[in-house]
């Protein structure tokens, strides 16, 4: 018999129950130790989520930076008219990552080149133009080259973790012969 059913016995509302008994129905009742539970880990778990979130942020960012990266190079290496476009590249390497424009979003910036080389690698000639460089035994080797920077910003600081990261990455391509 235990402690709650005696509750409606005569005995217990006189007094007459042991202490003993009292004592027992009070170190074995587990009512509200739940509720303390979790009211101790959910600050953790919550912290734990948005931590998780704010790590996927920076994940995503870095492979829009990198695409953008990609987007730009693959406009610039098309034909020999948008290998010296740079305004182009720069403006496909932007607008493949819209929701990166803009101060609130990492403020993605592109910034493109474009360079010819001997094939073997001997002589290089920033913004080429036809003739040169003149590759006697070899032939010339257009590339293009797209950089994109975006700044990552977490949606809370937390100490020893920066409160802002440059997300970099770049791309090149041969655009022709």
């Amino acid at each position: 018999m235990n402690i709650r059913s005696q509750m409606g016995n005569p005995c217990w509302r006189l007094g007459l129950v042991s202490r003993a008994a009292l004592r027992r129905f009070r170190m074995n009742s587990e009512e509200g130790n739940s509720l303390v539970e979790v009211a101790l880990l959910l600050p953790i778990l919550t912290m734990l989520l948005v931590g998780t979130v704010d790590l996927g942020r920076l994940a995503y960012m870095s492979i829009e930076v990198s695409n953008a990266a990609r987007a730009g190079v693959q406009y610039g290496q098309q034909n020999p008219t948008t290998w010296a476009d740079t305004t182009g590249m720069q403006t496909a390497a932007t607008n493949d990552a819209t929701d990166l424009v803009g101060a609130n979003n990492g403020n993605l910036t592109a910034v493109a080149t474009y360079w010819c080389q001997c094939s073997d690698g001997t002589t290089v000639t920033p913004n080429c133009s036809p003739g040169t460089p003149s590759c006697a035994t070899t032939h010339r080797v257009n590339y293009v080259k797209v950089v994109t920077t975006a700044t990552y910003k977490p949606w809370f600081s937390c100490p020893g973790i920066p409160s802002s990261t440059t997300l970099t990455s770049q791309a090149v391509m041969r655009a022709g012969r």
